[in-house]
């Protein structure tokens, strides 16, 4: 089949933007599909974790959430003056922010930053409070940079998939494409077609988050707050609200969110009788629907993000998530479309990535379980709150929030296979992190260690060999970094890791060399 393009990506959000991107980088041609004319306003989730952070600082694209970053904590301080201002019964700075378990929130203070899981992070530790529109509109730009085909305004209305290639149609016609990616979203219309399986647990709340123009705010708590109506959040930025109710799905989730309804849910929740939503600048309706497919490949169609797995969005795990699976989707099928890729790497998607969506579906239904307002919930919500109060417990919750020990198990003996790369200084002057800009692996040859460089021979184009010292980790040899940063080989001087298991890594991750360089 000749193509259009060799993969379509359905849905232009976060996560299909970020998947464009790393197929782009890699030379692939892509396009990608968004029924949206504009970038989506409506408010969702509000910062990004340490791998999601790792990633972007890899591919050169930190400095721009930095500055997000800026900005959005300028809107928090806002925030904490307009309360003043309103004469709200208390406003006080909050501790430094750690996450949020079901709305307990961890107190920076309290965390154990010489936990080894905090370190080697270098300067992406930094950057975390990026709101998803912000992200969004950065990827857009990122991904014009690489000239991403992105069509606008255009949606997928069906696709025939055969062994050689998909005919995806749209509302502007049909492409031939090699490949498919659904990232539509919880109610993916390519995930429907293709018939993936969708197991999980029923909705049984609803939750709406809006930002809005309202009156009577100062009586509302800042922060997360339980009655014995529900939950409801206010902050971190003038207008923001979130109510929780547990009475059921809503009847009609696509219906508008009018300020009514607003209103009502805010009152009933909260208690406060005159708070008054006069304007709706962004809203949105939840639930705690909580499915996953169980494989996120069928033939030449696959699945990332909400497609692939859909929870309730507390504790801001969905957006990390399927970012985690762009970038770990991204360079395997850029392998598979340009012949390199080695036997079963494509499969391996899911291998990694479906049990990082199991555990979130179970962290998030937990925290649902905690939130409701009957007496069992509220006596362990109390346990659970003086928990956090000690420095063991709030840097358990801090450690899978930010997901900073997420570890892929590999082969190899080496503590650091598997584990995302620390962001190595070395005696160049450069960083780990500087070295992965152009999406391909990355072999680190710290030592000068017998057959390291050798091993890469054949790989140009695929592995960038970099020999340089590591003073702050003399004890280090050598490192082998797939292109989403994974460690997939590492050794010691003297230690476990040698140079046939980097051989043996070599093949596993980037393929046969070529024939003549090896």
């Amino acid at each position: 089949m000749t193509h259009d393009a060799d993969v379509v990506v359905a849905g232009g959000g976060p996560v299909g933007l970020l998947l464009a991107c790393e197929l782009a980088l890699a030379g692939v041609p892509v396009t990608v599909l968004e029924r949206l004319t504009e970038v989506d306003t409506t408010i969702k989730a509000g910062a990004i974790n340490s791998p999601s952070s790792e990633a972007f600082y890899r591919r050169g694209m930190l400095p721009a959430l930095a500055e997000a970053q800026r900005e959005a904590f300028e809107k928090f301080s806002a925030f904490l003056k307009q309360r003043q201002a309103a004469g709200a019964s208390t406003v006080r700075q909050p501790p430094k922010f750690a996450g949020h378990f079901a709305g307990i929130m961890l107190r920076g203070d309290l965390l154990d930053e010489t936990d080894p899981d905090f370190d080697g992070h270098g300067p992406a530790a930094d950057v975390g409070l990026v709101p998803q529109e912000a992200l969004e509109r950065l990827l857009g730009a990122r991904a014009a940079e690489l000239g991403v085909d992105l069509r606008r305004g255009v949606t997928l209305t069906g696709f025939d998939a055969g062994e050689d290639g998909v005919h995806v149609h749209t509302s502007d016609g049909t492409l031939r494409t090699g490949w498919l990616v659904g990232c539509d979203g919880g109610r993916s219309t390519v995930r429907r077609l293709a018939g993936f399986p969708f197991p999980g647990t029923a909705p049984g709340i609803t939750g709406r988050q809006a930002l809005v123009e309202m009156t009577g705010a100062e009586e509302l708590g800042a922060g997360w707050n339980w009655t014995d109506a529900g939950t409801y959040a206010h902050g971190p930025l003038p207008g923001r609200i979130l109510t929780v109710e547990f009475d059921g799905p809503p009847a009609d989730r696509a219906a508008p969110v009018t300020a009514e309804e607003l209103e009502e849910s805010l009152r009933r929740v909260s208690g406060v009788p005159d708070v008054t939503v006069h304007k709706v600048l962004s809203a949105t309706r939840f639930t705690d629907n909580a499915r996953q497919v169980p494989d996120y490949r069928s033939g030449r169609v696959l699945l990332a993000g909400d497609a692939a797995h859909v929870h309730s969005p507390f504790g801001g795990q969905g957006l990390n998530l399927g970012l985690g699976d762009a970038m770990n989707l991204g360079w395997k099928l850029a392998a598979t479309v340009r012949g390199h890729a080695p036997a079963g790497l494509l499969d391996t998607y899911t291998a990694e990535r479906h049990p990082l969506g199991a555990w979130v579906l179970e962290w998030t239904r937990a925290q649902v379980a905690l939130m409701r307002p009957e007496s069992h919930a509220r006596a362990l919500r109390g346990v659970i709150a003086e928990l956090t109060g000690t420095v063991t417990a709030t840097t358990f919750f801090a450690k899978k929030i930010s997901g900073v020990g997420q570890r892929h198990d590999l082969p190899g003996a080496h503590p650091l296979t598997g584990r995302s790369a620390p962001d190595l200084e070395l005696s160049d002057g450069t960083r780990l992190a500087g070295h992965l800009h152009d999406g391909h692996g990355l072999l680190l040859d710290l030592a000068g260690a017998p057959g390291v460089r050798a091993a890469a021979a054949g790989y140009d184009g695929r592995v960038r060999v970099v020999t340089a010292g590591c003073p702050g980790r003399p004890g280090l040899a050598g490192l082998l970094v797939r292109p989403d940063g994974c460690t997939a080989w590492a050794a010691d001087s003297g230690g476990p890791g040698s140079p046939d298991e980097l051989t043996a890594a070599l093949r596993t991750w980037f393929g046969a060399p070529d024939s003549a360089a090896a």
